[in-house]
């Protein structure tokens, strides 16, 4: 970190009746304290952990489903699609197909009208017209010509219409067969989309059961980060009430030989308890100061995790969050924790007040936090997370406590 100042000589301090600078700074406490809380802590994480297995497997089961569903609703989308085209191609043809039946009907109603006006005509004029009586005479060899002539006309229609109506006959069953196709794939068409629509209904209805499993899995999560908060919160606390017992204890073996020593009056038996004889209790961990810098840092509860940061509202890291908050209670702290464990008096565990600040790492180099009471502090740890409340931890990298 490129902002590490350490200057002690512009540091306004607040002289500490509560601990000389010689006070060594807190060590691991026993275990012993922390026997009734384990058991249940681990009963409660088990039971949570297994529920939470569970739940993922469901969720991971869930999930191939849906992946199984999605590459079916694949298939069937171009299913669908298939079908559909078909079916347009088949009513293209089919569209085809009728006109070409319209245009044949077309033509014989056309060739009719010639042969009725024909027939008309020659039943006017006796079997000739006026065309035929400037080609054919009243000779046998003419009469005959014209007999042949008339025929091979009127050959030639019925033989055009004959044709016709076959290939009007034939356009029509090719029709037929093209609406029987057609409707078959109407019914493919109908069948696709029935099966793919049921397919889509199926893979939502396994969203929302994997939405609910993963909400089952956020809740017992939440439980399971709740329980393990608990039961650090419960050890952190066992462990300051043990060292607190230990510190009441201390006072009666510690003056026991100064007031056992040589002296020209015998001491009466009173002198040894006399409240005189006792060190004065310690003040309440830093009077208003200690509470007033609590109360600044719980404002920014939520603020983002920045590296170097100390801005209210922006972003702080671990130190600059404590030098801001006891900034605000008028005491100005280097930004780094290695430099305010050096400026800090050292305090046991055994005397923490809030405000105290629990130094992590050799020298307090790694991690700062802020103590709250309660066996809870607060602290912003790494980039990604916000300032929050955790329980204390008293584990291998604890390096002590120390009031600004």
């Amino acid at each position: 970190m490129s902002r590490i100042v350490t200057d002690r000589g512009g540091i306004s301090r607040r002289p500490s009746t509560r601990h000389p600078k010689s006070v060594h700074l807190l060590l691991l406490l026993p275990v012993a304290a922390l026997v009734a809380v384990v058991p249940v802590a681990m009963s409660t994480a088990a039971a949570a952990t297994g529920s939470l297995a569970t739940e993922q497997a469901k969720a991971t089961q869930i999930e191939a489903e849906i992946q199984q569903t999605g590459q079916q609703i694949g298939a069937l989308d171009q299913r669908y699609e298939a079908a559909l085209e078909k079916k347009a191609a088949l009513d293209a043809q089919i569209r085809k197909t009728q006109a070409q039946i319209d245009r044949s009907f077309g033509r014989i109603a056309e060739d009719k009208l010639v042969l009725h006006k024909a027939a008309i005509e020659a039943y006017v004029t006796g079997g000739t017209s006026a065309a035929t009586d400037m080609l054919f005479s009243t000779s046998q060899t003419t009469a005959m010509d014209s007999s042949v002539y008339n025929q091979v006309i009127t050959g030639n229609l019925n033989t055009s219409v004959a044709d016709l109506h076959t290939a009007i006959a034939q356009l029509d069953a090719q029709r037929q067969t093209l609406r029987h196709e057609d409707a078959q794939a109407a019914h493919a068409v109908a069948t696709a989309h029935a099966a793919y629509e049921k397919a889509q209904t199926l893979e939502n209805q396994e969203n929302g059961a994997l939405a609910q499993v993963k909400g089952e899995i956020a809740t017992l999560i939440s439980q399971q980060q709740a329980a393990a908060a608990a039961a650090a919160r419960a050890a952190a606390q066992a462990q300051i009430a043990a060292a607190q017992a230990q510190a009441a204890a201390a006072p009666t073996t510690t003056t026991a030989a100064p007031l056992s020593s040589p002296s020209t009056t015998p001491t009466p038996p009173a002198a040894t308890t006399t409240p005189a004889a006792q060190s004065p209790p310690p003040p309440a961990g830093g009077g208003g100061g200690g509470e007033a810098a609590v109360q600044a840092a719980e404002t920014q509860l939520g603020v983002p995790y920045v590296w170097g940061g100390e801005d209210p509202g922006v972003g702080f890291d671990c130190s600059g969050l404590t030098a801001w908050a006891w900034g605000q209670a008028g005491v100005s702290l280097p930004h780094y924790s290695g430099a305010q464990m050096a400026d800090s008096t050292p305090v046991p565990i055994s005397d923490l007040q809030p405000g105290d600040l629990l130094f992590y790492g050799p020298g307090g180099s790694v991690h700062v936090a802020m103590y709250v009471g309660g066996g809870m502090m607060i602290e912003a740890t790494l980039p990604g997370t916000v300032v929050r409340i955790d329980p204390v931890r008293f584990g291998t990298t604890f390096a002590g406590a120390g009031q600004p």
